[in-house]
């Protein structure tokens, strides 16, 4: 009788164990439209994305990375050798640049991604067209979507929601405090200059039609945190700035990304009448920026922060 009941209990026990190794561990993190819920176990994780989506990953060895920001992080935590494939604007680190790439990630040729054979798409939210992602979503392949979040903790969350995928979440915990003590350090360069002393900085697009950055916006976020103020806040997103409108707005500073050719130069953008009237055009005020570096809100934007912040105000390089 002692027998049997020790072999009830040792049955129990055995399904107890046995429960609790195939119970899926659940870590829940605030992001700006979801909450990453990771469910892993030997075989697989389970990711609640940025679209509200459970997906579960695999052991994911071919990943195909959509967005500079998300390129970054992976290589960030150590798994660069898994990517088969970047997306146009994913050039960091030097390896990144050496992957194939899919085309633009808003413009995604999805027969050219799909005969990758890739075992997870690490995609950011905003990727296209539309009809890209009907068909991406009709795939086999597991698709993880990243939150578009231009700020401090957003850049936290999309690395713990990366990692979190990839079942590397010590190697996020570490990037993310690396990161995140850099950001503020960074970020406290101009925290002291009053602000009727900060410089006015619009950022554009491109020359060809003047399309600036409103409230919304990363260029308008790292202006912020690199201790400038846009004025052209006053309009959500991207809009077309007129000769008037600059005027009145009267920007100290010309802030665009580089074109890849030694462009734009300050002669290039002086000569445009709009901006010729700005009082930026009395200095030939222009500052010129890696665009994935300064507004890909990933692991490097500490060092883009401090890169303008010290373009903006020259001074505070002998300070720091």
């Amino acid at each position: 009788m002692a027998r049997g009941q020790n072999r009830t209990r040792n049955s129990l026990a055995e399904s107890l164990v046995g429960g609790l190794i195939r119970r899926c561990v659940t870590v829940a993190l605030s992001l700006s439209a979801a909450a990453i819920f990771v469910c892993s176990s030997a075989a697989a994780v389970e990711i609640l994305d940025a679209r509200g989506r459970l997906v579960e990953t695999g052991s994911a060895r071919r990943i195909v990375t959509l967005g500079s920001d998300i390129t970054e992080i992976v290589f960030g935590i150590g798994a660069g050798e898994r990517i088969v494939a970047v997306d146009r604007g994913s050039k960091y680190p030097r390896e990144a640049a050496n992957k194939p790439n899919v085309g633009y990630r808003r413009k995604l040729s999805v027969e050219g991604l799909a005969a990758l054979d890739p075992d997870l798409i690490i995609a950011a939210e905003d990727i296209g067209p539309a009809e890209a992602i009907d068909v991406l979503s009709s795939l086999k392949t597991p698709i993880i979507y990243v939150p578009e979040d231009n700020s401090r903790d957003g850049i936290r969350r999309k690395i713990d929601l990366v990692a979190a995928a990839l079942d590397l979440k010590q190697a996020g915990t570490d990037l993310s405090r690396q990161v995140t003590e850099a950001f503020d350090t960074a970020a406290r360069l101009t925290a002291d200059i009053p602000r009727d002393r900060r410089k006015k900085v619009v950022f554009f697009h491109g020359l060809v039609r003047l399309t600036a950055a409103g409230s919304g916006t990363a260029a308008d976020a790292i202006i912020g945190y690199a201790g400038g103020i846009n004025p052209m806040a006053q309009v959500v997103g991207y809009k077309a700035a007129s000769e008037e409108q600059l005027v009145q707005l009267a920007p100290d500073i010309i802030l665009m990304m580089g074109d890849g050719k030694g462009g734009p130069t300050a002669s290039e953008v002086f000569s445009i009448p709009a901006l010729a009237a700005t009082p930026a055009a009395k200095d030939k005020a222009l500052v010129v920026l890696d665009g994935a570096y300064m507004i890909g809100f990933g692991p490097r934007t500490a060092e883009a922060i401090r890169d303008l912040a010290k373009a903006l105000y020259p001074d505070i390089a002998s300070r720091n």
